[in-house]
This record gives structure tokens, sequence and C-alpha cells, in this order.
């Protein structure tokens, strides 16, 4: 049960890497954002190095990665190495929509009453719609009831909040989701990680 916890995040032009001991509480947790847009292809790689030498990669034990909504090139990007590193090391993979990770942090936006009812995160793409998943929060656990998706035209789900980006708060968020399934020993099949894009034509990895 020993070694590292590892968490991807780039559903947006910032990257996010958050790392921590497989055995060491939350509080060590190590994290790197570096706003990279199209530099992300080039310098993925290269910022997990900075904060886990390659040659430590084979002490990692479990994985989590964003698996978007978000930008297309850049939330394959992390899937793929993440997919890639937990079939190589035989290790564990979680994949949580961006949307989920943001959730505990924006249902304190609605009103009291409604913070332990479902409720949707809506996000407006220019000229391609909206995109909404929903969720229901009980004590600090996060179900996601609905993954994103496109919405139909008229489609209003409510109670609603706008999608907010906050990359630092969500890899932590997604550390955390990780070093609770390394805790209760979950399994973490990584063929069944894939990006969710909802406006793409294009299929899987």
């Amino acid at each position: 049960m020993s070694g590292w916890l590892l968490a991807l995040h780039s559903s947006t032009e910032t990257l996010g890497i958050a790392l921590v001991g497989a055995e060491a509480p939350m509080q060590e947790a190590r994290v790197i954002c570096r706003s990279l847009g199209r530099a992300l292809t080039n310098e993925l790689v290269i910022s997990l190095q900075q904060l886990l030498p390659a040659d430590q990669w084979a002490d990692i034990s479990r994985l989590a990665v964003a698996t978007g909504p978000g930008g297309f090139t850049g939330t394959r990007l992390t899937v793929v190495l993440a997919r890639t590193l937990a079939q190589q090391l035989g290790a564990p993979l979680h994949g949580v929509s961006s949307f989920a990770l943001m959730a505990p942090r924006l249902r304190k936006q609605l009103p009291k009453p409604q913070r332990d009812k479902p409720f949707s995160i809506v996000q407006t793409l220019p000229r391609r719609g909206k995109v909404a998943g929903r969720y229901r929060i009980a004590n600090t656990e996060v179900e996601e009831l609905e993954s994103p998706r496109l919405l139909s035209n008229g489609d209003q789900p409510a109670p609603a909040v706008a999608m907010a980006v906050d990359v630092p708060a969500d890899v932590l968020q997604l550390l955390r989701c990780c070093h609770e399934c390394h805790q209760r020993d979950l399994p973490g099949p990584w063929d069944s990680v894939l990006p969710i894009y909802p406006t793409s034509p294009v299929g899987p990895v």
C-alpha cells in the first residue's frame, strides 16, 4: 500500500498535477499548476517530472484523472498519459468528471435549503449550446446523477449553478478522491476511463 498517489487535470488551458504519499495525510500533498494552453503537448511530461522524477514513476500506486468536459486535446492528453501509466504499472486508475470535482465548492452558491438536494452544473458554449451534469452531495461524498451532456434546446435544469474553473482546488479534490479510493482499496480498471467531450464528433481514445 506504499508509493505515490497521482492526480492529473488538464480540462482547461491550465495543467494541474497533485501528488501525495499513499500513506501520508492529504496535508502533505504537493501541487503544481501551469497555464500552458497549446504548449501542453510538449510540457505535460516535463511538468510531471518536475513534481515526480521519472525514475520514481514505478512507485506510483494509484492514479486519478479529470475526464472533462473541457478542451478536447488537453483532456485527451492527460487521459492517455494516465491510462498508459496505469496499464504499464498495473496501478488502479479513476476517472472523475471536471464538473464532479467542482460540485463541492459550487454548491455553496445555492440557498442552504437546496444544498442537500440534486443540482446541475451548466456550462454555456459559444455557438454550441449548453453542457450540464447533475449532482447530489451527502456529507462529503459526491454522487454524479447524470454525467455532463449537451442539453437539448429548451432544457433548463434547476436548480443550477454556472461552471467555474479553479484548477488548484479541483486537482486537490481529484487527489482526495484518489486518496479515498486507495484507503478503501477500490478497483480502478484503466480501460474504462474515457474523456468526456459532449460536442465532439470524434470517438473515445
